[in-house]
């Protein structure tokens, strides 16, 4: 009996560490394991399960007061808890008219032709850092919040913020947004957690056999203002004609813009920078413009259109498309 009992506790210690690593994963982690074995996390999301801890401090208030039930308590509370929208605009709704902040982007690739993806190819573009440090919060604690424009007062209350204030407009903007309608052939969902991101996306797609896949700049240090890109070899086409993709908002907590298009069509393309910085880029086709406003900003950028010719753009780092992970016919 003597004999086994270092091989029992040796085994008995390797169960606890499995535990342990198991009981340390965040609850929509635990989700994406249990949903999707088989499909790699990409860096957008599992930035907002473990966060850079320079950027952690700026979130750890509304973490714990969103935890907790309570409201955010001025005094601790960082300025910008909703951060300001990214410089460049990449996220449009097919139907808006383009501000005089977008139109001063048109020396910009926001929007380019399936053309424009050969290799050797040149535009200029813009990766920036994602600035919205705002991490996913558990689905039982997501759905405890109201997020409806008929509870704003309640929200604000929530989060202890000024109906006057920046950060409430920017709230109001971000929900109104997700309660707009989209246009025809087009399935619109916001999801304020992980979880219900997971269940959209592989209901839409109808299949749980799903890539995840998101823009990735592969130089840490790389500067993030506006530079000339060169397409690599190796385009890739992804599967489908009909993705999900996942925008990032400014909200307390992360919440996802998620809509599935089509016919769109997905790819995964290399580009190098004239700085020398690599970045594994997404791109994103919309096959059938026929519905778009015709004065959408990107006909304007690609002087065509609407229904016309397929118009494109690149996903920025803290977005996310969803695709089948098998060739369709």
């Amino acid at each position: 009996m003597g004999f086994h009992l270092p091989l029992i506790f040796a085994l008995l210690s390797l169960a606890a560490v499995a535990l342990a690593k198991h009981a340390a994963q965040p609850a929509p982690q635990l989700y994406w394991n249990s949903v999707l074995p088989n499909t790699q996390m990409p860096r957008a999301i599992s930035e907002l399960l473990h966060p850079d801890p320079t950027n952690e401090a700026k979130s750890t208030n509304v973490m714990n007061a969103v935890g907790n039930g309570k409201p955010i308590d001025h005094k601790g509370k960082p300025e910008n808890t909703v951060l300001p929208e990214l410089r460049v605009p990449f996220f449009y709704r097919v139907y808006d008219h383009p501000t005089d902040n977008q139109l001063h982007y048109k020396n910009v690739a926001i929007f380019f032709l399936e053309k424009d993806m050969r290799s050797g190819t040149t535009m200029n573009f813009q990766f920036p850092r994602n600035s919205n440090t705002a991490t996913f919060l558990p689905r039982e604690s997501a759905q405890s919040i109201p997020f409806s424009s008929n509870k704003l007062p309640e929200i604000f209350n929530h989060f202890s913020v000024k109906p006057t204030s920046v950060e409430a407009k920017t709230i109001k903007k971000t929900i109104e947004e997700c309660e707009a309608p989209g246009i025809k052939g087009e399935e619109i969902y916001c999801a304020t957690s992980l979880e219900s991101m997971v269940d959209f996306s592989t209901s839409k797609l109808r299949t749980r056999n799903v890539q995840a896949i998101s823009t990735e700049v592969l130089e840490k240090g790389a500067t993030m203002s506006i530079h000339k890109y060169t397409t690599m070899p190796g385009l890739k086409k992804l599967a489908g004609g009909k993705v999900v993709v996942c925008h990032k908002q400014n909200y307390p907590y992360a919440v996802f813009y998620c809509h599935a298009i089509k016919p769109t069509a997905a790819y995964v393309l290399s580009l190098k920078g004239d700085d020398g910085v690599k970045v594994k880029a997404v791109a994103i086709c919309h096959l059938d413009t026929s519905e778009w406003n015709p004065k959408h900003l990107a006909f304007q950028i690609l002087k065509v259109k609407p229904g016309t010719i397929p118009i494109c753009h690149f996903l920025p780092t803290d977005h996310i498309v969803w695709v089948p992970n098998h060739k369709t016919a």
